[in-house]
């Protein structure tokens, strides 16, 4: 099943929407997360197996692919956990809202995506839209 977030970044002073899309397939079970990522995305999918572990949900037993777009903007920063996990549980058919960024006990911390969010007037992070929900 495919989950499509909604959410921004921050570059500078400048916000810009990022769209996280989650997809759960067969294979190996691993995550792989692409679109220009950073060493602290790349880290989110320990952050957020763990989160979500540790929030009474099990992860997807098949291999996991997170596209962040745009592709040629590199994505910094922890503050794409929430829309990861949110689009990991949206495949699940568990929805969560929220903005903020994941922690690993299950709950959440305020982060900066909150203040990009709110420049860059759009849906906002972590809201969720997966097919036939």
């Amino acid at each position: 099943m495919l989950a499509n977030i909604h959410s921004g970044a921050v570059y500078g002073v400048d916000a810009y929407p990022v769209e996280i899309e989650v997809n759960e397939g067969r294979g190996d079970p691993q995550t792989v997360i692409v679109g220009l990522p950073d060493a602290a995305v790349k880290e989110s999918k320990d952050r957020v197996n763990t989160a979500i572990i540790n929030s009474g949900y099990e992860m997807p037993k098949g291999r996991l692919t997170v596209n962040l777009a745009p592709a040629d903007v590199k994505k910094e920063g922890p503050s794409f956990d929430l829309p990861i996990a949110a689009g990991v549980l949206a495949t699940m058919a568990e929805i969560p809202y929220g903005v903020c960024e994941v922690a690993a006990p299950g709950g959440g911390h305020p982060g900066r995506a909150r203040f990009g969010a709110s420049v860059q007037g759009g849906p906002g992070p972590g809201l969720c839209r997966a097919p036939g929900l």
